[in-house]
């Protein structure tokens, strides 16, 4: 077993860099991959960029060049559901969609990519109770709840795009990487999920004060639970 973790920023692996043992940094397609022993597993950390190509890319580099069999992406998320998801919970995904995708002038559904049949990718669900267990292990005064990820390269801010999205989707959260990993693990053959901490509820009086003052709370506590999560594994 050799896991790939992905996050969008430094706030988001840092911790895991950190923990690492016997650390080796290669610089691939332009981008810092750090390879070590989290515990007893090998590990590939990874600060990919923001947005679907930069997670893609990065994704597709862990599994044909780093041989990982498994990815998991960490970090932050804005709550799509506010009724039952607030700042500090947790998404562990079930499923990812990108809510930005569409071809419906060609009579696709939305979020469809031709080609495909759905337009989710689907998490493992050995790797979706991992990350549950972990949550219950380390931070049990957490919410955790298993639902869809909607990515799209847009960050959420506006009422109108949260309800479109939820609308469409009935995902639980937004944020801007996770379909672009399940999409590559999927090409490859190689399981995956998404575990994301709330940062911030779109639509929300004042989300971008939210964002920028549990943004750093929010992804270490992710990061630590990947990281008890990887120790189970």
């Amino acid at each position: 077993m050799k896991i790939g973790i992905i996050g969008a920023m430094d706030v988001e692996v840092e911790h895991l860099k950190a923990e690492l043992m016997g650390a080796q940094v290669e610089r691939v397609a332009g981008t810092d991959f750090c390879s070590g022993r989290l515990g007893e597993k090998d590990v590939v950390v990874v600060k990919c960029g923001i947005g679907k190509v930069n997670a893609g890319i990065c994704a597709q580099v862990l599994a044909d060049h780093f041989g990982c069999t498994h990815l998991i992406n960490t970090g932050v998320a804005g709550s799509l559901d506010a009724a039952r998801l607030d700042i500090g919970d947790l998404v562990v995904s079930t499923d990812c969609v990108q809510h930005d995708f569409s071809v419906g002038a060609l009579g696709y559904a939305p979020g469809l990519v031709p080609g495909r049949e759905r337009p989710e990718y689907v998490a493992d669900a050995a790797l979706r109770d991992a990350a549950l267990a972990a949550v219950a292990a380390v931070a049990p005064e957490v919410r955790a709840l298993s639902g869809r990820v909607a990515s799209g390269d847009q960050f959420i801010s506006a009422e109108e795009d949260r309800r479109r999205i939820v609308e469409t989707f009935e995902a639980l959260c937004c944020e801007m990487e996770g379909a672009a990993i399940a999409q590559a693990a999927e090409a490859n053959g190689v399981p995956f999920v998404v575990v994301r901490a709330i940062s911030d509820k779109p639509g929300s009086d004042g989300q971008a004060m939210d964002y920028a003052t549990f943004e750093r709370a929010s992804a270490e506590r992710c990061a630590k639970i990947v990281e008890h999560m990887v120790a189970a594994l």
